[in-house]
């Protein structure tokens, strides 16, 4: 990890849209303390004016690869309808993991054709949904997967357009859990397979093997792996005529201050370098677009001196953002409002939860606060809400949206009820 920035060091990573005014943390023209006081804490603070610019900065870099481009926002990334809605209202596709990703995406007005199912472990339920659903394509990953997709295509009368999915055994620089793309990972299949695949086609006539995909992992630290994956799948692509090739996402964002990533920019560059015009390509990008779209507001509960360390309690914890715990990830977390009588120190920053690993922020550094302050975790869009849950019974956090103009907010996800934990539950 690298070396524990100061305050400003993390003040200075947010973006026209998170900013402060006065003192006081606002995103767009809405004070973040107003929404903490409306709707209480925790809660996602989305702007969809950073989602926007975030949505066209990637259409402007694609505008000038040479090849056609399509983008297909992963819905794993944050799957809230009303994003979805918006997202989708912007021009893209969806990119889908599971049957209810599907679900959320039709329900949030998607047509079907415009999303792409992939995943390692669809079941035979999920597949006849999606096949009866008509969602555009299917991206392959195991080579039993092909069947089972011609026998809901068959049953349905339907031709399905389908991608293989290379494990291009390249080894991406990120951190081991969110690499997909080595040897020794669960995802794609060998070349070999696809070779098998491809030239046996017959054995699946309802199946249309319109594309290649490959995905070698998120937060991509440089441009050297995705070289090698490119191309190889456009080698394979170039043999057997195929001219549609989905090449994923993994587009990093900024959490820490110190991170220099490659920006979108340079990974058009290595796309257009790699594919030829008369293919058309995917994009599966999730967390570049909502990633640093999203705070998360938080109050804090307790302080506390033990052991030689400064603890700051807050109201959401691992069950809210399970990041830290889950990848040692870091975020930054500043006041909503600050104060000049608040001197810097260094605190551990850590949640409610009933687990040691429930922390939030490692000494970080920020104004000493008073209990009652919110503090803000930033670049919370992605991979936050999406992946929380009710773990000691706890109740998922509420959602609002601030309006592109930033003149507005509304609530697109109200806080759950003690009631919705045992809704689904029956006493026997």
């Amino acid at each position: 990890m690298p070396s524990t920035p100061s305050f400003i060091d993390n003040v200075e990573i947010l973006s026209d849209y998170f900013r402060y005014r006065d003192g006081v943390l606002h995103c767009g023209e809405m004070s973040l303390g107003m929404i903490a006081q409306a709707v209480d804490t925790p809660t996602y603070v989305y702007s969809l004016g950073q989602i926007k610019h975030n949505y066209q900065a990637l259409e402007r870099a694609l505008e000038k690869v040479k090849a056609r481009t399509h983008i297909h926002y992963s819905i794993k990334a944050n799957g809230n309808l009303s994003l979805l809605r918006y997202i989708a209202s912007l021009g893209a596709g969806m990119d889908a993991v599971s049957a209810g990703e599907i679900f959320r995406a039709i329900q949030a007005g998607v047509n079907a054709q415009d999303i792409v199912f992939a995943g390692v472990g669809k079941t035979l339920e999920e597949i006849g949904y999606a096949v009866e659903c008509g969602v555009g394509w299917f991206n392959i990953e195991n080579v039993q997967e092909c069947a089972y997709i011609q026998q809901a295509s068959a049953a349905q009368g339907r031709t399905q357009s389908v991608a293989l999915r290379l494990n291009p055994e390249v080894t991406a620089s990120t951190h081991p859990y969110i690499a997909t793309g080595h040897g020794g990972a669960k995802f794609g299949l060998t070349e070999e397979s696809i070779n098998a695949i491809l030239s046996n086609q017959e054995r699946y006539p309802n199946l249309d093997f319109a594309g290649l995909h490959v995905h070698i992992g998120s937060q991509l630290n440089d441009l050297n792996g995705t070289h090698n994956a490119l191309d190889k799948i456009v080698r394979i692509a170039k043999r057997y005529k195929i001219n549609k090739i989905n090449i994923g996402g993994g587009f990093p964002v900024q959490y820490h201050p110190s991170d220099n990533f490659p920006g979108i920019e340079a990974f058009a560059q290595i796309i257009d370098a790699a594919v030829d015009d008369d293919f058309d390509v995917l994009l599966e990008p999730g967390r570049s677009i909502v990633g640093n779209a999203g705070a998360l507001i938080t109050r804090v509960i307790y302080l506390k001196e033990q052991g030689g360390e400064q603890f700051i309690i807050v109201d959401a914890g691992m069950t809210e953002l399970i990041r830290p715990a889950l990848y040692q990830a870091y975020h930054a977390i500043v006041p909503v409002c600050i104060r000049s009588d608040q001197p810097e120190k260094a605190f551990q920053i850590v949640g409610p939860v009933c687990e040691t690993t429930d922390i939030l922020g490692r000494s970080t550094v920020t104004q000493t606060p008073k209990v009652g302050d919110v503090l803000a975790i930033l670049s919370a869009g992605a991979y936050g809400s999406v992946m929380s849950s009710n773990y000691n019974a706890r109740l998922r956090p509420a959602e609002v949206a601030v309006a592109t103009d930033g003149n507005e907010w509304e609530s697109i996800r109200e806080r759950e009820t003690y009631a919705d934990l045992i809704k689904s539950e029956s006493l026997t």
